[in-house]
């Protein structure tokens, strides 16, 4: 019996990505019958939304879908926190509009670069060489906007922050076993200790330069 032309089937696309997977893999569950399917007259496979709700909620998220997940939780939080001014970066509503962009883009790239990371199988230096230039440009906004080093630290802290609640707060939401969530929290800790450092060097660099600059004159 064919089913309802209503929301209760899903298209194979739209059952993958509930179910966080390629749509190959879903496709071989169901030619193997590991999840019950329907083949449409035209060829096509549905699935039933019951179904893939079950199965969503007793399975692990795979690795790769890991990654995408938390990286949409942690965009949404921080996207949110910032428009509010929901945060304890109190001086971030002394910055004009354009520094404030400014360091929206500098954390967003950040972002990026912890999901590469996280979804790399090595550990990959060219990504950690990136996050290290993303603390040198948190060091130099730091500097440009009048702000301390104190200041410069707690945005890139933010942000991590921000990151690892998200990693958080997934086990209990999307069944991610805990091998998976302790990998993510060290992927995040691994990229996020290289912008820290760098921060803190990079500006104190910069400051002794400046000072030296001053002395010379």
């Amino acid at each position: 019996m064919p089913p309802e032309p209503s929301s209760t089937y899903l298209s194979l696309s739209a059952a993958s990505e509930m179910l966080g997977v390629h749509s190959t893999t879903l496709r071989r569950w169901a030619d193997t019958g590991s999840v019950p399917v329907y083949i449409t007259p035209g060829g096509h496979r549905r699935f039933a939304r019951t179904d893939i709700e079950a199965l969503a909620a007793r399975r692990p998220i795979p690795g790769q879908a890991i990654g995408t997940t938390w990286a949409r939780k942690a965009l949404a939080t921080t996207r949110t926190e910032l428009a509010l001014g929901n945060t304890r970066l109190y001086w971030v509503n002394e910055l004009t509009d354009d520094d404030r962009a400014t360091w929206r883009r500098t954390g967003y790239k950040l972002m990026g670069v912890v999901l590469r990371y996280i979804n790399s199988p090595n550990e990959d230096e060219n990504l950690l060489a990136e996050a290290r230039m993303i603390g040198t440009d948190y060091a130099r906004y730091a500097l440009s906007s009048g702000l301390s080093l104190t200041a410069a630290l707690e945005a890139a802290l933010y942000f991590r922050d921000s990151l690892v609640e998200a990693a958080m707060d997934m086990p209990e939401e999307s069944h991610i076993r805990p091998d998976s969530s302790a990998r993510l929290l060290r992927r995040i800790s691994r990229v996020a200790n290289e912008v820290h450092l760098v921060v803190a060097a990079h500006y104190q660099a910069m400051m002794n330069a400046n000072n030296q600059g001053l002395i010379d004159s």
